[in-house]
């Protein structure tokens, strides 16, 4: 026998004990005991035939450790679920007196209610009420949106507020059931954005307001319109809200050419018998104030910007006034170049202004201002021109020609203060039912300041102030009383105080090469437009709080302002 034969049965038997462990008894019975080295050892358990290999891998659980059971998934929630780190310990209760329930007051205007809700967080606003102006399958949307962006541009191409815009849109989208709604305005954009619910897209439209022209009459329509969608009573169409909106943009003004360019002269004149001119320096004054608006005229026929329209009407005023003094003539030239400004001075757009700025508007009422500083230097660039031609060609200007003297006539002031706030109420295009009111509440203001400065010897800016205080107070009980704006019963009233006469005395020192008494003055004309406009706006909001709104923890303005 081989070597190789003599290894083969051995090689058998080793395979036999490795593939067939059962086997290893009868192996352990033949003449050799010898086995490969993959043989299981004696004494070693081996598993049976059918169960599963004890080998498990490097990740298995060890014997006798506690296994929790796998999470259940969590269903899932929307964004103001409970965080998963929500304890007990932080948790906010329901104070003992409970949460206030918010309503609103149906019997005030509907600017209160608007502007309430545009005050308060989203989630702090009370459901909308029960609206029948769409079809059963809901609002068309993009329709409402569109309605509310073209009132707001009439609203703001008007001079109205950017507040006031904003809660006449929002009333206009709760009033077709759209209170998940939320405008912006600017000085020349309006946006509105609607959101169905959290988990819907929002809908947002936008329009530019690219020409503004002041126009009270279609100001007041625009506030009925408004008045009518937001009561519960009046039940106002899409169709119809459209065409009563077209009928006001095909409506003209109430009043013709010729009768604005007879207010400019009133109102010029008007204002030089306010600083001490007599009847001569009011028909030169009215002169000059007429050329210069026809004058404009013609520069916006031809296309030119309000800046140069503000420059050329400058002129004529103060061209007379220097052609007056000049010929020697026993007049208070000043007083008719005084009375040429305050035709001019964009008294309307500073008051809007200013009160963008108090109420939070911070880039409208920054446009507002910086298009008033554009204004001013336009009238400023012209009067200087005139003036500065005048001292060269030896006019004696002298500022104090322009004062009352010690022999105030206030009879004929008050007279003269009642004509100047006709006059400017008929250059504001407001409706004829509202100039009485306004003529007198111009009057009323000017007698405030009069008795306050004249008589009682306070400074001009603290009589202006008040004055134009008690011009918002009344202006905002007119509003109120007639459910309008109350722009129509303010803006013209307040033209008797426009400083007219410090802006002049300013202009003259500069062309006299006396910067500093000119600086003195353009800050004390400052001063009087900063006093007007805040003093509408506080006599206005202080008319506020003696009419009922709801409750007082509605009115969180200031903390929208300040970050709360």
């Amino acid at each position: 026998m081989t070597d190789a034969e003599d290894r083969k049965p051995q090689s058998d038997e080793a395979r036999n004990a490795f593939v067939s462990p059962s086997g290893l008894a009868a192996t352990a019975d033949n003449e050799s005991s010898t086995t490969s080295e993959f043989a299981l050892p004696d004494g070693l358990a081996v598993p049976k035939p059918g169960q599963e290999s004890e080998t498990t891998s490097e990740f298995a659980l060890p014997d006798g450790l506690d296994v929790a059971p796998p999470p259940q998934p969590e269903p899932e929630g929307s964004a103001f679920s409970t965080p998963r780190t929500y304890s007990a310990r932080h948790a906010t209760f329901t104070p003992p007196a409970g949460v206030p329930l918010v309503r609103l007051t149906k019997d005030v205007p509907w600017q209160d209610r608007m502007r309430t809700m545009l005050r308060m967080p989203v989630t702090e606003r009370p459901a909308p009420e029960p609206v029948q102006r769409h079809d059963d399958s809901g609002p068309a949307v993009p329709r409402v949106l569109d309605l509310s962006l073209r009132i707001g541009e009439l609203l703001l191409a008007g001079g109205e507020g950017a507040e006031d815009v904003e809660a006449a849109m929002f009333a206009v989208c709760r009033s077709y059931g759209l209170d998940r709604c939320e405008p912006n305005v600017t000085f020349t954009l309006l946006a509105v954005s609607y959101q169905p619910s959290l988990v819907d897209d929002p809908v947002t439209a936008s329009r530019t307001v690219r020409r503004r022209s002041p126009d009270y009459t279609r100001l007041a329509a625009v506030y009925q319109l408004v008045d009518d969608l937001s009561d519960d009573e009046t039940q106002v169409s899409l169709e119809e809200a459209y065409r009563r909106l077209a009928e006001m943009r095909r409506n003209r003004h109430p009043y013709p050419g010729w009768a604005l360019t007879a207010a400019s002269g009133l109102l010029a004149g008007s204002a030089s018998v306010l600083v001490g001119g007599g009847l001569l320096v009011f028909v030169a004054a009215a002169v000059g104030a007429m050329l210069g608006d026809r004058l404009a005229w013609l520069c916006a026929g031809r296309g030119l910007p309000e800046f140069y329209q503000f420059t050329v009407a400058a002129t004529p005023p103060a061209a007379i006034g220097v052609a007056l003094t000049l010929a020697h003539a026993d007049v208070k030239a000043s007083a008719v170049i005084t009375g040429g400004l305050f035709a001019l001075l964009p008294g309307r757009a500073l008051v809007a202004g200013v009160q963008d700025g108090l109420t939070g508007f911070y880039i409208t009422a920054s446009a507002r201002l910086l298009e008033v500083l554009y204004f001013f230097v336009g009238i400023v660039i012209g009067v200087l021109t005139v003036l500065y031609f005048g001292v060269q060609l030896g006019a004696n200007l002298v500022p104090d020609a322009a004062l009352g003297g010690s022999d105030p006539q206030p009879v004929l002031q008050i007279a003269a203060s009642l004509g100047l706030s006709l006059a400017f109420a008929v250059l504001l295009q407001q409706e004829r039912s509202t100039v009485l009111m306004v003529t007198l509440n111009g009057g009323v203001a000017w007698v405030v300041y009069g008795a306050m400065h004249d008589a009682g010897g306070i400074s001009p800016v603290a009589s202006t102030a008040v004055a134009a205080g008690v011009v918002g107070l009344f202006g905002q009980l007119l509003a109120r009383y007639r459910f309008a704006s109350a722009l129509p019963y303010t803006t013209a009233a307040i033209g008797p105080l426009l400083p007219g006469s410090a802006t002049y005395f300013g202009l003259l020192g500069i062309a006299q090469n006396e910067v500093d008494s000119g600086l003195t003055s353009l800050t004390k004309a400052v001063a009087l437009a900063m006093a007007i406009a805040i003093g509408v706006n506080l006599g206005s909001e202080i008319s506020r709080l003696f009419l009922r709104i709801g409750s007082a923890e509605k009115r969180r303005a200031a903390k929208r302002t300040r970050g709360f």
